[in-house]
């Protein structure tokens, strides 16, 4: 009998312990599980006629137990998660979100992982919390970050990968891989190396960051294809691409002189522009020149030759008069322009004559008005 239920004792009469009295309760006191069970007792000997171990009490109670069992297969799928239901540890079937219902454990079971929802794993980079700014702050991790390029340059590479599970890869995701975290992050940080390690700095600091996004992201996804992983990467989002922070000074003063050198290029190649077609105009205007020349010369030299050949062929009919004639043609060209004298050289010759230029008198004489002379009329 416990002590609160003797009446008296050696202690005196009371609730009172070996050490004097005991605690006094405050308030209303609780009630006793002794006195609730014997009343559920009484109850269910209420209920159920002739007591627990009659036949219709033993298969009330069965019924009970059978219908508790029965309503424990139904559950509900939360919106961003899908139901894969396990028969004796296999997977037979997935459920999409909403009150679903599978046979009571130990036949089947549910497993319920975040399969629509869209999981983000940044490399290279960490939030931390940072009580100061009262949010979190980015830290980098050198040792994911920084990548060898093709032409043997540093850079430092941030980067996010999206992901999510396939819908119709739940099974891969849940039995093929054992931390799918941990398993993205390595084979993003593995495919992203690769892909710089193929790669120009110039192109991946300027633009070619979709080209490398791209490429990445399909070898990420050829990569978790092979494991079976059952993982659909949704994007890579490249956030930093620099050379790393102790040469980034130099980097930029060798980014400004290529940039100058570009510039003195393109200005050199305008000036080449513009002066190489006017220099190929004019060769090309003295080359059509000379043509010209050569074919006038040659023209001229063969009707010389027509002509010479004409004439010796007279010449050679009648030498005498041939001679005559080119003697006359040929003084008519000499004498032709100069002033004449006429020289009578006979023995009754007086000496020099003047010439009487009538062609010019003719032509200087005034033009007649018709008028009479003064001299008298008829």
């Amino acid at each position: 009998m416990p002590w609160k239920n003797q009446g008296g004792g050696p202690w005196g009469s009371g609730p009172k312990g070996p050490w004097g009295s005991g605690p006094q309760p405050v308030g209303p006191r609780p009630p006793d599980l002794e006195d609730l069970l014997r009343r559920g007792q009484d109850r269910l000997q209420q209920i159920m006629p002739g007591g627990y171990f009659s036949g219709v009490g033993i298969t009330l109670i069965v019924l009970l137990i059978i219908a508790f069992w029965l309503l424990s297969g139904f559950f509900r799928v939360q919106s961003e998660e899908l139901g894969v239901v396990l028969r004796f540890g296999k997977h037979v079937r997935t459920v999409q979100p909403g009150l679903n219902y599978h046979l009571p454990y130990p036949i089947e079971t549910v497993l319920l992982p975040k399969a629509l929802r869209v999981n983000t794993i940044s490399i290279g980079m960490t939030l931390i919390d940072d009580p100061a700014r009262r949010g979190r702050s980015i830290r980098d991790v050198p040792e994911e970050s920084l990548m060898l390029t093709g032409d043997e340059n540093i850079v430092d590479v941030d980067f996010t990968v999206l992901w999510r599970i396939k819908p119709d890869g739940v099974g891969d995701f849940l039995f093929n891989i054992q931390n799918p975290e941990g398993t993205v992050k390595a084979v993003a940080e593995s495919a992203m190396r690769e892909v710089i390690g193929r790669s120009q700095i110039q192109p991946i600091l300027t633009g070619a960051r979709n080209v490398t996004e791209q490429g990445v992201q399909e070898l990420i996804q050829r990569t978790l294809d092979t494991y079976g992983a059952g993982i659909q990467i949704s994007q890579v989002q490249m956030q930093k691409v620099d050379p790393p922070a102790q040469v980034i000074d130099a980097f930029r003063d060798v980014q400004a002189a290529r940039a100058n050198l570009e510039q003195l290029q393109n200005e050199a190649q305008t000036y080449a522009n513009q002066v190489v077609p006017q220099a190929r105009g004019r060769a090309a205007q003295i080359q059509q020149a000379a043509e010209g020349y050569k074919e006038q010369a040659v023209a001229e030299a063969k009707g010389q030759s027509a002509r010479f050949l004409k004439v010796y062929d007279e010449y050679k009919k009648a030498p005498d008069v041939t001679r005559e004639r080119i003697y006359l043609e040929t003084m008519e060209r000499v004498l032709g322009g100069a002033d004449k004298l006429v020289y009578d050289g006979g023995a009754s010759g007086q000496g020099i004559v003047p010439y009487l230029p009538l062609g010019e008198l003719t032509s200087k004489r005034p033009p007649t008005t018709g008028q009479p002379s003064s001299g008298g009329s008829r």
